[in-house]
């Protein structure tokens, strides 16, 4: 069994309880797609976590690439977020081999992995860090089946995992969006036919639902988990800091 998880965004509660439900079950590999960092008060306590979870594949996400390269394109929350974070975490001559280490890892962290038959993305084949694939990209546009979706299709062997939009999902090869409670949070996988699958967010969920959410992947059938953690004290935390907006905290107990 595979553990997929995404978008952790420095929200340390979400993460470990995450990790607890991910040691509680059997699983055998854990892939995580990215966004480590971002919005919440904890970049360095969730990269420790998140490493000590010894994933077998980590990928960059948009938020991990600013950190590195600086925001472009962000919204002001976003930006001050990776700023803030970009201040804890960049190394300077005199810092120590840790923080240089965990700066190295950062920054060499690939955009995709291939394993076989399924391919890993932040965001999207067609653009792995920044673009987003979304419930209204399977919306026909007048009667034809969508451009962009046929295109992102034709990268990929079978399946496709990606999170980036924080919205959870399987997108069908006839370009249907399955959302987790309209399935049971569960998913019986063809191995003719070719899927799309969002994993959702860890650490900052806008699906309406404010647990994290994360996929486990047992040979053929999907099963989203959604984990409640105190999102009160991680929104604290962010107040706290003085330096992230308040809205990054807000949102949390909405899920939105």
């Amino acid at each position: 069994m595979i553990a997929i998880i995404s978008d952790i965004h420095s929200n340390l509660e979400a993460l470990t309880n995450v990790s607890q439900e991910i040691k509680q079950k059997a699983v055998t590999d854990i892939i995580c797609l990215g966004d480590i960092v971002g919005y919440g008060a904890e970049p360095i306590e969730c990269l420790k976590l998140v490493r000590n979870l010894n994933p077998r594949i980590f990928l960059i996400g948009n938020h991990d690439e600013a950190l590195i390269q600086g925001p472009i394109g962000f919204t002001h929350d976003a930006k001050e977020a990776i700023e803030w974070s970009r201040k804890i975490l960049k190394p300077k001559w005199y810092s120590s081999r840790t923080t240089k280490n965990r700066w190295k890892f950062i920054a060499n962290l690939p955009t995709t992995y291939l394993d076989n038959d399924i391919l890993y993305v932040h965001g999207s084949p067609r653009d792995p860090t920044a673009e987003y694939i979304l419930e209204s990209d399977t919306d026909p546009v007048w009667g034809d089946p969508p451009r962009k979706l046929q295109q992102i299709f034709d990268m990929f062997p079978w399946l496709c995992f990606v999170g980036h939009s924080h919205q959870p999902g399987i997108i069908t090869a006839d370009y249907h969006f399955l959302k987790p409670a309209d399935i049971n949070y569960f998913y019986e996988l063809d191995r003719k036919k070719k899927y799309i699958i969002n994993v959702g967010s860890v650490g900052q969920p806008r699906d309406g639902d404010n647990r994290s959410c994360f996929v486990i992947m047992d040979e053929n059938k999907i099963y989203y988990n959604r984990i409640a953690y105190d999102f009160n004290k991680t929104k604290e935390k962010i107040v706290k800091t003085k330096f992230l907006s308040p809205h990054s905290g807000d949102r949390l107990a909405l899920g939105r």
